[in-house]
């Protein structure tokens, strides 16, 4: 959620700061603003709704010239959404300013002592509090803003990122972090700090992980990292692999358009480097041996979303190819349930952004208990991978649309790498049977490029159905968890009911849903490896017609057997059973976006919604 841009440079910061905060409005907020430092004072723009707000207001009433700023974009956690509550924030003599992304849970606390210290908040937010103690933690003039920073940081409980900046010290910018984003960039003679790496990538490739409970002091010379404790803290830097020009729209209405079309290249991208001379699977910053892979008795994947759909997928592939048994969790229920772990138990966290706080709390409870953690995530450098004990990072660039769809796509080809890496160490599948999976991988960018290229039908039933009140998806085996992602597009992008069921559960309650001109869409198995099933889906996509219902069946290319039943039918080359969500998935992601679009709503940011849930 929120995006947090800061600068220090010879650029007119307004510029670096306001574009940078553009880049993140995928994120999601309902606020933004900015400080900065010119004439030896603040100067602070907010407004409440989108961006354009805060840049109408600056054209209005244009800023002093500044070389040195920070911004926000706010989603709203404490205190409304409007210009009173949005970020920056500042002492009452308006001598710090802070933006914070997060929740400090003791700011009641705070507040109270600051008050009756004599101290006026102006909001109705925890982020204020901050402002004020920095300014109390200041000597009366000059001073240390990082020292502050880390005195402040040792009395806050929660989640948080700060970044701030002082009326009397016109060229330092300080960050701080715990369990929630920040990355540094670097350039030549200025520097950045940002939410994600996006904010600064026209300026700089070159980033900075800063690590859990750490300060960052940025100066136009260099930057500075300390733990909350004041001790040097030993600095990783990397490079970003991808460009400005990956995260603008490329000629498509939407970025989630964009970034359907991108699937086959970021599949291919994930599994490049996955094969090594030999032919053995070789998945890096595997950091847990042989040995201990052999020892593990029980897996268990935790995602929210999205990626809990592409972990569900998972459990089809690990429990078939590595005879272990394999259990998908929710992360924000995992801890509370007391799960059973052990050292024998590995977990596979799966998130697109590496920063979702559920997940990042699931995996701290599973490594207290001493269980292994395993991370598939897209975004190098975040804390998930930072805090488990393996990562496998997909390489779907970066992802723009909050609805999530090459994220998904890369995130099912990792479960299947991770599966068959399982099973090759393990034994159970022979080097043979890797290599004859890993080829069926290898030609699925081809496959879902060809799913692209027959969309139109697609896009056309999804407008001529604009009108629609609900949709059912249905499916089996791995297409109920498609079934299940098919109907959440559906709802983040359409605002429509939509559910995903189990077709066989049919009859338990369900088809009393079903009336006429229901649109009810079903993802049909292949008949060829799962014969049996196939047979029970056309089944299923018979009773539902003779109830009225207007079906849409997804089946792969020779299917016959379902023609007579299918109002609409949509073809997907063959594959391996296993591996069809890479295709079934990719019509019911175009369906919700075309859908969405028709009925005239924001398909890249849809209302109430982020693109990564940094509060549990």
């Amino acid at each position: 959620m929120c995006g947090i841009v800061g600068y220090v440079g010879d650029r007119a910061a307004l510029d670096v700061v306001v574009q940078g905060l553009r880049r993140m409005e995928y994120r999601g907020y309902d606020s933004a603003g900015v400080a900065l430092v010119a004439d030896g004072a603040l100067v602070v723009r907010r407004r409440a709704g989108k961006l354009g707000n805060l840049v109408a207001a600056l054209e209005e009433e244009p800023t002093p010239a500044s070389t040195t700023g920070i911004g926000h974009t706010r989603w709203a956690t404490h205190g409304a959404p409007n210009d009173r509550n949005a970020h920056p924030h500042t002492d009452e003599r308006g001598r710090v300013a802070v933006v914070h992304n997060g929740i400090i849970e003791n700011f009641a606390r705070l507040r109270a002592e600051l008050e009756a210290r004599g101290r006026t908040l102006s909001s109705d937010t925890d982020t204020e509090v901050v402002a004020h103690l920095l300014a109390e933690a200041l000597p009366v003039s000059g001073g240390d803003l990082a020292e502050a920073m880390r005195a402040v940081c040792l009395r806050l409980e929660g989640a948080f990122t700060l970044v701030a900046t002082v009326a009397d010290d016109p060229d330092v910018v300080v960050g701080a972090r715990r369990n929630s984003p920040l990355v540094v960039g670097r350039g030549d003679g200025e520097n950045f700090l940002a939410s994600d790496v996006s904010a600064f990538i026209a300026h700089t490739r070159e980033a900075v992980e800063l690590g859990q409970d750490q300060v960052v002091e940025l100066r136009r010379e260099g930057i500075a990292v300390t733990h909350f404790d004041g001790t040097p803290a030993a600095v990783r830097s990397y490079h970003v692999d991808w460009d400005a020009s990956a995260a603008e729209k490329g000629g498509y209405a939407w970025f989630m358009q964009k970034e359907i079309a991108e699937q086959p290249r970021a599949l291919a991208d994930t599994l490049l480097g996955r094969v090594d001379e030999s032919g053995r699977l070789s998945l890096d910053e595997m950091r847990l041996s042989d040995d201990e892979l052999r020892e593990i008795d029980k897996i268990v994947v935790i995602a929210c979303g999205t990626a809990y759909h592409a972990g569900l997928v998972a459990k089809y592939a690990i429990e078939h190819w590595t005879r272990i048994p394999c259990e998908v969790e929710l992360a924000s229920e995992f801890r509370y349930r007391d799960p059973i772990l052990d050292r024998q138990t590995l977990v596979v966290a799966v998130s697109q952004s590496g920063e979702t706080m559920d997940l990042l709390m699931a995996l701290r409870h599973a490594r207290e208990q001493g269980s292994r953690v395993l991370a598939i995530c897209n975004t190098n450098g975040s804390t998930i991978p930072r805090e488990s004990d393996a990562v496998l990072y997909t390489h779907a660039g970066p992802e723009v649309a909050v609805a999530s769809t090459k994220g998904f796509l890369t995130q099912l080809v990792a479960c299947y790498l991770v599966a068959l890496y399982l099973g090759q160490v393990r034994g159970t599948k022979w080097g043979d049977e890797v290599t004859a999976v890993v080829r069926d991988l290898a030609a699925m960018p081809e496959k879902v490029e060809k799913v692209l290229e027959a969309m139109e039908p697609v896009r056309e039933l999804a407008r001529s159905l604009v009108d629609a009140r609900s949709v059912l998806f249905l499916g089996r085996h791995v297409g109920y968890p498609v079934a299940l992602e098919g109907a959440l597009k559906l709802k983040e992008l359409a605002y429509i009911h939509a559910e995903g069921f189990a077709a066989g559960e049919l009859k338990h309650g369900p088809i009393a849903l079903i009336e006429d001109g229901l649109p009810v869409i079903v993802v049909a198995p292949s008949p060829r490896g799962r014969s049996l099933l196939h047979d029970k889906v056309v089944s299923n996509i018979q009773e539902v017609r003779a109830r009225g219902a207007r079906t849409i069946v997804i089946a792969e290319e020779g299917d016959e057997a379902v023609v007579p039943y299918a109002d609409h039918l949509v073809r997907v080359p063959a594959s391996p059973v296993l591996l069809q969500p890479l295709l079934t998935t990719v019509p019911l992601q175009e369906f919700a976006c075309e859908l969405a679009a028709a009925k005239g709503f924001d398909v890249d940011q849809p209302r109430n919604l982020a693109k990564s849930v940094t509060v549990e």
